[in-house]
């Protein structure tokens, strides 16, 4: 039996208690610390000696599962933002390629335009309003058919030792028949079957000043050179505009624009 020993400060009540009832108190004590003792036998050491830590191990243990979900759920988002980006990337690089693609077709096409401008063109002398002559880059469409002629500009003085005619497979067209061995044509790098596309004339034409025509005046004489076009042109007019370069008192060359087989 235990002993119970009353300091000089415990209640009074205690005191003047009846034995009887201490002795119900004492046998309640001694129920309640076996019953603690068994309960606590059974559970772990380490829940004895840490019993918040195991409280909190027991918490974790969820908390775990849940983190370890999120983190699942987030590689699979990456994962899938991953593939989204590489698929975009892939469509890009496919887009990239096709501009790139078309922009190589159409400046090789630029290029094979550039090159049959090239061609059928040639820098001519233009008059201009003002009387100047300008010289610039003229389109002469191929009269040839087959597509394996080319233009060329040939300056030479007169007389030209030149025998032109008209074309008999192509109606309208003036050719070169023959060309004398020792003519000024020949030197130039005229051949025989070019065809003559265009040529340089003159004309000349009375230009009277304001002042002049005020004063009754009649003017004064100015030959002009320009490009003429012989395309269609009747084979003497042909002829007349080639020796109309005889006007020009300054002595030019003459051009001519020639159409040459390759």
């Amino acid at each position: 039996m235990t002993n119970i020993k009353f300091s000089p400060a415990a209640p009074a009540r205690y005191a003047a208690a009846p034995i009887w009832r201490l002795l119900v108190l004492s046998l309640a004590f001694l129920i309640s610390s076996k019953e603690t003792t068994a309960f606590t036998s059974q559970l772990p050491s380490a829940a004895l000696r840490h019993p918040k830590q195991h409280q909190f191990a027991l918490l974790s243990s969820s908390d775990d599962d849940a983190t370890s979900k999120l983190l699942e759920k987030a590689r699979k988002l990456r994962e899938e933002v991953s593939a989204v980006e590489q698929s975009k990337a892939e469509v890009q690089k496919q887009n990239d390629a096709k501009a790139q693609a078309q922009r190589e077709a159409e400046m090789e096409e630029q290029k094979q335009r550039d090159q049959q401008r090239l061609r059928y063109s040639a820098e001519v002398p233009i008059l201009k309003d003002m009387g100047d002559e300008v010289m610039e880059r003229v389109d002469f469409p191929p009269r040839l058919k087959g597509g394996k002629s080319h233009i060329v500009t040939i300056q030479a003085p007169l007389p030209l030792g030149l025998v032109l005619g008209e074309d008999a497979s192509i109606p309208g067209m003036t050719s070169v028949d023959e060309v004398a061995a020792e003519g000024n044509g020949a030197a130039a790098g005229v051949k025989q079957g070019d065809i003559v596309r265009a040529i340089t004339a003159c004309q000349t034409t009375m230009e009277t000043p304001t002042w002049q025509l005020l004063a009754g005046g009649i003017g004064q004489p100015k030959t002009k050179r320009f490009m003429y076009s012989v395309d269609g042109r009747p084979l003497e007019e042909v002829l007349d505009a080639i020796g109309s370069n005889r006007m020009y008192v300054q002595g030019r060359d003459v051009w001519l624009v020639l159409e040459r087989m390759d």
